[in-house]
């Protein structure tokens, strides 16, 4: 059997064949054991990269399982082009952009205004789709879900008759009701009481169904992931970005790494840290896999340190790696309740956006911290503040508290030597 397409879990080893079922939570998930279950694309070997789009996802679709498996089940390359350039238009028609490689510059005035000696890159992601870079992971997703729709493969039967359901506070909940508008899927969106009001404005416009969370008595965790969770239990397909949810989730997110990896094997630079502003960790997961994929590709002689950073009122990942052992931490994903688990009262913070309840993707995040040499980075709110504003007026870039995240950590742990990249993503509505 081919491997295109298919999906392992890290945790209990259990194999999907995304064309048979659908690869969103482990099936073994629910089995009452203490297991860290989440599905990973089984990669291909031997892949390429399209130079002549500036689509992402044309660019980098050998790249993506969604790909593999629409050449496996008989679908032409031009298929799979046609299919994503039909979705792009769409999305072009319903929010203004489309998907295209976004900018990766040198800030040297910044990199001077924190006093940072080395050479500083931003990637910048506030001009993608719906503002950040949410929709790379769901267009994936997406893209999956219309391969299985145009090879009439079995995992896609009835599946036109679900709805999509996410759980967000803002940047992926847009993210999701756009692509959800282009593909003409109806979509849930569970939101907290004090979502902002712009974005709530934006997802009525866009045709989402939005159902406010109110925390209810005894409730431990995210109102919105438990009432995103009940409503993918009644049938709806799990339109997020936890990793844990839907194990396409992350893969989209892949080509954010290897468009930065491009840029640095053309210019020559390599940055020894990578910052990375952590939620539930799709994003610094999405990276560390692409990396890692770029690695194997030559672009790049090392993956760089993965810097994963969190804020003083939500860290879960930082909790769990120092839990961790010096031995191997492959037990860990055996013993999850014991590394990682949702807050109990909901925390605060000038970086809203990643005061996800628990890190989904914590094991992965912590495997590839090790294997590259990293760390996890707590930022307090006045280095939050501090990044946003100088970030900001220094680079010109409308990212939010959240969308800066990643320079707070640089400010608050800079590597002793080195260069340094960091994501700005999520712009300030």
């Amino acid at each position: 059997m081919s491997d295109d397409g298919q999906f392992v879990c890290h945790g209990c080893g259990a194999r999907v064949d995304a064309a048979l079922s659908l690869p969103f939570r482990c099936p073994n998930a629910d089995d009452g054991r203490d297991i860290d279950h989440l599905l990973l694309p089984v990669d291909a070997d031997a892949v390429g990269i399209d130079t002549a789009s500036d689509d992402p996802f044309v660019r980098y679709r050998r790249f993506l399982s969604p790909y593999r498996l629409a050449r496996r089940a008989g679908l032409s390359d031009e298929v799979w082009t046609e299919i994503a350039g039909r979705l792009d238009a769409a999305l072009i028609a319903a929010d203004g952009t489309g998907f295209r490689l976004t900018p990766l510059r040198e800030q040297a005035r910044l990199a001077q205004a924190i006093g940072f000696s080395g050479r500083l890159w931003v990637k910048d992601e506030t001009g993608n789709v719906a503002g950040s870079h949410k929709a790379r992971h769901l267009m994936g997703v997406m893209l999956y879900l219309l391969v299985l729709e145009a090879a009439r493969l079995p995992a896609g039967d009835a599946l036109s008759s679900r709805r999509l359901a996410i759980a967000s506070c803002g940047n992926a909940a847009l993210a999701a009701a756009v692509i959800a508008r282009a593909a003409e899927w109806p979509l849930d969106v569970f939101i907290p009481p004090d979502a902002s009001p712009s974005v709530v404005r934006r997802l009525t416009e866009l045709g989402a169904t939005i159902t406010l969370c109110e925390r209810r008595a005894g409730e431990r965790g995210d109102p919105c992931f438990l009432r995103f969770r009940e409503a993918v239990a009644a049938g709806a397909i799990p339109f997020g970005v936890q990793g844990t949810e839907n194990g396409l989730a992350i893969e989209g997110g892949r080509t954010l790494a290897l468009e930065m990896a491009e840029t640095f094997a053309a210019t020559g630079a390599q940055p020894g840290s990578l910052y990375v502003q952590i939620g539930g960790g799709a994003l610094a997961s999405g990276l560390a896999q692409g990396f890692a994929l770029a690695a194997r590709q030559d672009l790049v002689p090392a993956v760089p340190r993965l810097m994963a950073v969190q804020t003083a009122a939500c860290a879960p990942l930082a909790r769990a790696w120092a839990q961790l052992s010096s031995g191997d931490p492959k037990s860990a994903a055996q013993r999850r309740s014991q590394f990682m688990w949702a807050w109990e009262n909901a925390p605060s913070s000038v970086a809203s956006g990643i005061l996800d309840d628990e890190t989904y993707d914590w094991f992965e995040i912590v495997s590839a911290m090790r294997a590259s040499g990293g760390a996890p980075v707590v930022a307090v709110e006045t280095v939050l503040q501090r990044a946003h504003e100088v970030g900001v007026a220094t680079t010109g870039i409308r990212a939010s508290a959240t969308g800066t995240a990643g320079l707070a950590g640089l400010i608050a742990a800079p590597p002793a030597s080195g260069d340094a990249v960091i994501i700005f993503s999520g712009i300030e509505r």
